[in-house]
């Protein structure tokens, strides 16, 4: 007997700057979402980039700049995954370990910052590596955009 699997409706649901409105026409031959965006505007989107954060937006954000595989919009903004429990960027609870983690993602690597019985810890743990390796990017991109224009 053939397998089935329900389809998934994303109907009223946020992927970042857009709400699911309803289902449209396939594209390409994958399930599709009628989406209205923040700023007003509409577009379609498939279900696999809406999930996987690939489309966040009608257009009307401009596209990431990366240099060196590291996000400077992301790092401007200090997002947090949408799976983030502790309500702090690159900050997670380890069960098993009974211990806060810090880590931080730089230039296409997650760096492990430590372990640590205390939140507090961990949070300042981060904050530290932010300025070591953010700060110093962010101040370095600046310069040179400053200086090409």
């Amino acid at each position: 007997m053939g397998y089935s699997r329900k389809k998934l409706d994303l109907t009223g649901q946020r992927f970042e700057k857009l709400t699911v409105l309803a289902p449209a026409e396939n594209v390409d031959g994958r399930t599709a979402w009628r989406c209205r965006c923040d700023c007003g505007g509409e577009s379609v989107v498939k279900t696999a980039h809406l999930r996987g954060g690939h489309v966040s937006s009608c257009g009307c954000i401009p596209k990431a700049t990366y240099v060196d595989g590291t996000c400077v919009e992301m790092i401007r903004a200090s997002t947090k995954r949408c799976n983030n429990t502790s309500g702090v960027p690159g900050v997670d609870w380890m069960a098993k370990k009974q211990l806060w983690r810090a880590t931080i993602c730089f230039k296409g690597t997650r760096r492990y910052l430590g372990g640590y019985r205390r939140f507090e810890e961990a949070v300042q743990a981060r904050k530290q590596a932010e300025e070591e390796f953010y700060g110093t990017f962010l101040r370095e991109y600046e310069q040179s955009r400053t200086a090409n224009q």
